[in-house]
């Protein structure tokens, strides 16, 4: 682990009363960190941001940060590589923004912030709406299935609209989300499926009950169950868009980028018809960084 003692916590913006939550942190605020966890394929991942980020200095933003099982390690690699070449000194470290809906999750990020001393803001915010500050970001991210959980297509184009504005000349966004192929294969044409995935601690694991939502949107409930080591059990469900690799490329066009590349995961697998996730690199398709505005011609 990579610590920076000169760089303590930044000081963070008040909550925003008027940001809408769909209550997720709340929901798994017991076993979020539990369930994702923070291990070696979130450093991994971390170290492949950080490999795609065209310039650090030029800050990086994380839509919907959760409690940092990515920024973490993003920052510590972006901190290491700075101090390393000699471009930060203290104080002027490459920071990290990360908004989030959940005020959980934000003090779970807090936490993590304060133990490993690295430059990430906590922001109390809508992903879908730009921010206020007019702030560019080389790098924007939204990974781990965030963009699915916004359930309608307009809320998932605000979020690509409004990261294609924070991005500067020449930056890139990376989103992350479920391949709906992966789901519907696991249904198998069935409307209700139940799957177990065991975890490496004894005796820990997870069991989902999925359900296909009938509707005119492609929705999907998942209810899960974690079980801990010592017998005990939290429920949590969330509820998820599938999203179409080429829908995301099209909200993508729509605010002006284009697809860089895709994979499957963070190893750089290809993405295949039954892949759990899907990873797309996307940049100003005019290379001006001006992306899409209301009124634009």
């Amino acid at each position: 682990m990579t610590t920076a003692p000169h760089a303590a916590r930044p000081t963070d913006p008040a909550p925003d009363p008027g940001v809408r939550d769909c209550g997720y942190g709340d929901e798994f605020r017991h076993v979020y960190d539990r369930i994702f966890r923070k291990d070696a394929y979130a450093d991994l991942t971390g170290r492949v941001l950080a490999g795609w980020h065209p310039d650090p200095a030029s800050g990086t933003l994380e839509l919907g940060v959760g409690t940092g099982r990515v920024a973490v390690p993003l920052a510590r690699e972006l901190v290491r590589a700075a101090t390393a070449d000699g471009t930060g000194g203290a104080g002027d470290l490459p920071g990290i923004v990360g908004v989030d809906s959940s005020l959980t999750m934000l003090d779970g990020l807090r936490a993590e912030i304060d133990r490993h001393r690295l430059p990430i803001t906590p922001v109390h915010g809508d992903i879908r709406v730009e921010p206020e500050d007019g702030r560019r970001y080389g790098l924007v991210y939204c990974v781990c299935a965030t963009l699915s959980m916004l359930t309608h297509p307009d809320e998932q184009r605000a979020v690509l609209r409004a990261a294609a504005r924070a991005l500067a000349p020449g930056g890139v966004l990376v989103v992350e989300t479920a391949h709906p192929g992966h789901v519907r294969a696991l249904h198998d044409g069935r409307r209700d499926a139940s799957f177990f995935t065991p975890y490496p601690e004894p005796n820990t694991g997870l069991l989902t009950c999925s359900t296909l939502l009938p509707g005119d949107q492609p929705l999907w409930r998942a209810s899960h169950v974690w079980f801990e080591g010592d017998g005990t059990s939290r429920v949590g469900t969330e509820i998820s868009r599938l999203t179409e690799p080429e829908e995301v490329d099209a909200y993508a066009a729509e605010a002006g980028l284009v697809p860089i590349d895709r994979r499957a995961d963070w190893l750089g697998n290809p993405l295949e018809p039954a892949s759990p996730m899907y990873i797309t690199r996307y940049t100003h398709a005019d290379g001006t960084g001006e992306g899409e505005r209301d009124g634009d011609a």
